[in-house]
């Protein structure tokens, strides 16, 4: 998949979405803003700004938009979408109607997402995202960030099928070492970065090396012994990472 087949997924999301909810500005955050998109492994992180809410026809609608899409792009697999009604992104705690992992349903759009947005957010339609997004302060973002790694993240460690998995070894470890500089420096880092941060926080290597060559290419291990050994590795590594993390 090159560049080209992003710019025709996004191109046609923004054409079919746009018929069913009129788009007053639509944005890209996560790693196709921050220069570290990789096509067919990067999830295609976007927010939308609407005029008013989904009713009960639009709903449907949109989400034949995001089933038809995927069905043409396989790329579009990985197309989420957060619907923010105009007025109602100054407000944190709002839920937002979300197309995600196939499916439809709300959520709030994260402090991370926000300064995502306002240090690199792409602007694909409308204003940019600095003239509508409030700001979001170092505090708020630490304290979502601890939060995030103590009743999302910490509880997942102690339950080792889910660690046998790419995704949960993946998130577990880059999640760790991007919230350690947030933390320490108030700033966000790509996945790329993170991995080297893991390099220097004694990470096992293996692990590291793993991760790396699934998500910038290379050849995978997926035997059943590298798997379990794997998932051991990276949730002993994240539990003890998070419980120091949050000690300080």
């Amino acid at each position: 998949m090159t560049d080209d087949d992003v710019k025709r997924v996004l191109d046609r999301f923004t054409r079919d979405a746009g018929r069913v909810l009129p788009l007053a500005a639509l944005w890209a955050h996560g790693s196709l803003a921050l220069g570290d998109f990789v096509p067919g492994r990067s999830d295609l992180d976007l927010v939308a700004l609407i005029a008013a809410p989904a009713g009960d026809a639009a709903r449907p609608a949109l989400q034949r938009v995001h089933e038809a899409l995927i069905s043409d792009e396989p790329l579009a697999a990985g197309l989420h979408c957060t619907y923010v009604v105009s007025g109602e992104q100054a407000d944190p705690s709002r839920r937002h109607l979300t197309w995600a992992h196939a499916e439809l349903f709300e959520r709030r759009v994260s402090p991370v997402t926000r300064r995502e947005l306002l240090v690199g957010g792409l602007c694909l339609v409308g204003p940019p995202p600095a003239t509508v997004i409030p700001a979001v302060t170092d505090a708020e973002l630490a304290d979502y960030v601890r939060a995030d790694l103590r009743d999302f993240y910490y509880p997942q460690t102690g339950r080792a099928d889910l660690w046998l998995r790419d995704i949960w070894v993946d998130l577990g470890m880059l999640t760790l070492a991007r919230a350690e500089v947030t933390l320490r420096e108030g700033r966000l880092i790509t996945k790329r970065e993170a991995l080297d941060v893991l390099a220097r926080m004694g990470a096992p290597a293996d692990v590291v090396a793993d991760i790396r060559s699934r998500r910038y290419g290379g050849a995978a291990v997926t035997s059943d012994e590298w798997l379990s050994r794997r998932g051991d590795l990276a949730r002993t590594f994240v539990r003890l990472g998070i419980e120091r993390t949050l000690a300080r």
